[in-house]
């Protein structure tokens, strides 16, 4: 098991990576209650094969189980479910001594977050996440949250978890398009800050992607270690951590024009957003004409979405894809901010891009789906 520590003072938190983590739940959490009962808010999905390994692994320690199971899909990131979380918690009678468990995907992970972080002013969490993208990502830095008509994860909280098992034996049991999503964001690790791990995804991503179990601990572990370095340094995002939205403007605008569907998952959209955003890195001058090609080549390889033209159906035109980027996060005293590079593993942010420059690029990125 590896051990990755994200340091936040008295905040502290460690990621815990390794196979079997489901089945040691029970030891490892039991350190961290103050009574021996959880409540555990899980994806629908995962009740018939994973929540009964869970809670028996919980009993075998002498913990009292109690668990809601939510639709699966980012639609269930809305206030509906937030208060039905909320209520159903509060039903448990759970304090804010008490250890709520977040055992799903990033949306569970999001969720359930939120609904800890505004439950009696803030009760602590555990996350357990089932998916890559959870486990690379969103189940590490404490951003929590749920969507809005006017955009993603605009409504939300920084609440840090206790305590963080990725358990990567689960993976085996994901779909394949599941697993191409969340490896969208390890691709962008190495894109924003470690060309040498690129470089090791260009030869090792086939063989993680087929179940290398050595090769898949390795870049959850290394994902997770340059997430928490970030994080450490920058917990709310003033400055270092906008690095780790590389791909997310364009991917936030594609998501909401898809309806949060099944026709662009996440880490599809990162990664047709991390190309995008290397080209328009290119048409800049910021790094070198080929750069874009390489990106692209590797996303190509494992058979993931490169392009707008990869996105079935209909696609909202030029000038509503942009009034959707100009909802996003990173939008700054009314200046939309890219996070560009100059190279692999050279990110930065950026502001004040030139609006044609934009335009064209999505302009031709329409085109291309004609």
């Amino acid at each position: 098991m590896n051990r990755v520590a994200v340091d936040l003072g008295s905040r502290s938190y460690e990621v815990r990576i390794g196979e079997g983590l489901i089945a040691r739940a029970g030891v490892e959490i039991a350190p961290f209650l103050r009574r021996r009962r959880v409540a555990i808010v899980t994806d629908a999905a995962l009740v018939p094969q994973h929540l009964p390994a869970l809670t028996a692994a919980l009993e075998a320690e002498g913990i009292v189980v109690s668990a809601l199971a939510v639709p699966s899909g980012e639609a269930t990131k809305c206030w509906a479910e937030l208060a039905r979380v909320t209520e159903w918690l509060l039903e448990q009678k759970v304090e804010r001594r008490d250890l709520v468990l977040a055992f799903g995907g990033g949306v569970i992970g999001d969720l359930v977050g939120f609904a800890a972080a505004i439950l009696r002013r803030g009760v602590r969490f555990v996350q357990l996440p089932t998916t890559l993208l959870a486990q690379v990502d969103s189940s590490v830095g404490g951003k929590t949250g749920i969507n809005s008509t006017h955009g993603k994860n605009l409504i939300g909280a920084f609440h840090q978890p206790s305590l963080v098992l990725a358990d990567i034996g689960v993976l085996e049991t994901l779909p394949d398009r599941d697993f191409l999503s969340g490896y969208g964001e390890v691709v962008k690790y190495g894109l924003l800050g470690d060309a040498g791990f690129f470089d090791w995804l260009e030869t090792q991503g086939p063989a993680m992607r087929h179940g290398d179990r050595a090769a898949r601990l390795h870049a959850v572990t290394r994902s997770v270690e340059m997430k928490a370095g970030i994080v450490s340094r920058d917990e709310t995002e003033e400055g270092e951590r906008a690095l780790l939205n590389l791909g997310h403007t364009f991917c936030h605008a594609l998501e909401k024009a898809t309806g949060y569907s099944d026709r662009l998952l996440h880490g599809e959209g990162v990664a047709i957003g991390c190309a995008l955003a290397f080209e328009l890195s290119a048409r800049l001058g910021l790094c070198a004409q080929e750069t874009p090609s390489r990106v692209r080549a590797l996303l190509s390889a494992m058979g993931m979405k490169t392009d707008l033209a990869d996105i079935p159906g209909d696609l909202p035109g030029v000038d509503d894809l942009l009034t959707l980027m100009a909802q996003d996060k990173k939008v700054v005293d009314g200046r939309l901010r890219f996070i560009l590079a100059r190279g692999i593993g050279e990110a930065f942010v950026a502001e004040d891009i030139p609006g044609e420059v934009v335009r064209t690029l999505l302009d031709d990125a329409l085109r291309a789906r004609r």
